[in-house]
């Protein structure tokens, strides 16, 4: 699939890239031949490939959540620097 000189130029625009007229020739010779390559990866028969996500199998590192028991209200809020109500109170964020 070749790209026209104009397609090029739209691409750069699209991308914010500035280039010279050897600029545009050069890109659209190689936004071409980049094209082509998945031209040719299109026509690969792939009807009896399982879709994946990933290459390889995946091991998860974190541990199997668990329920446990927790503290109570009281010895969370123990070393609070300010407790308002049941609950911690901080400086607010936005003025």
């Amino acid at each position: 699939m070749a790209l026209s000189k104009e397609e090029v130029q739209h691409i750069a625009l699209l991308a914010r890239v500035g280039m010279t007229e050897d600029d545009l020739e050069l890109f659209r010779e190689q936004l071409s031949n980049i094209l082509e390559q998945f031209q040719v990866l299109d026509g690969v028969d792939t009807s009896d490939v399982p879709p994946t996500s990933h290459t390889v199998d995946l091991t998860s590192v974190f541990r199997e959540d668990k329920a446990a028991p927790s503290l109570s209200k009281e010895d969370v809020l123990a070393n609070a620097p300010r407790e308002d109500e049941g609950f911690f109170r901080v400086k607010p964020v936005l003025g």
